[in-house]
């Protein structure tokens, strides 16, 4: 008998996967996140997506325009968290006091508000993982939109823990805690 033959294998633990890394994926057109170390490839969202992210969007930009108080940005654009962390969230916004963490290629640490529409296939991820993360790193709001369902969750981060305060269906108005005398009817995006 051989030693070689009764040896146990030795499993190294799978690689985590790093913005390094994620910064030499090929151009191949398609999403990619990196959320705890695992490459995800994101689909194309549905065109009801697009449709309430553009109506989101738009609603923020011109608040934040008139306001100025801060950067309004939708995705693509990398939220890079952390090594292991690189996130696209579909709409986010930067405040004034934060802005250092707008660079040429990302934003580099956690936004001020981050809005997540729900599709099928990364529904799971938004609902969990992603919010895990960004209530981790600092997100101080989070808002869920269910295009299916017509609702949106609110989340604000209150002594390092997301705390709902906010489930809006329909014809409902959403007011953020982050964004002062922001109003969003829900009749407008849904």
């Amino acid at each position: 008998m051989k030693v070689k033959e009764t040896a146990v294998k030795y499993q190294s633990p799978p690689k985590k996967f790093t913005y390094r890394d994620y910064l030499e994926l090929p151009d191949d057109g398609k999403r990619y996140e990196v959320i705890n170390g695992e490459l995800i490839m994101t689909p194309t969202p549905l065109t009801i997506h697009q449709q309430i992210s553009l109506a989101i969007s738009a609603r923020l930009f011109n608040f934040v325009n008139e306001t100025n108080c801060g950067v309004v940005f939708s995705a693509p654009l990398d939220v890079v968290l952390s090594e292991i962390n690189v996130l696209q969230p579909d709409i986010l916004f930067v405040s004034n006091e934060r802005k250092d963490i707008i660079t040429e290629k990302n934003i580099s640490g956690a936004p001020d508000l981050v809005v997540e529409i729900l599709s099928p296939s990364t529904a799971y991820y938004d609902l969990f993982d992603k919010k895990e993360l960004y209530e981790r790193f600092g997100v101080k709001e989070y808002w869920i939109v269910d295009p299916m369902r017509k609702w949106i969750e609110v989340y604000n981060l209150k002594n390092k823990k997301f705390r709902q305060t906010q489930k809006l269906s329909q014809k409902g108005v959403l007011h953020s805690a982050v964004l002062k005398n922001f109003e969003l009817n829900l009749q407008e995006i849904f």
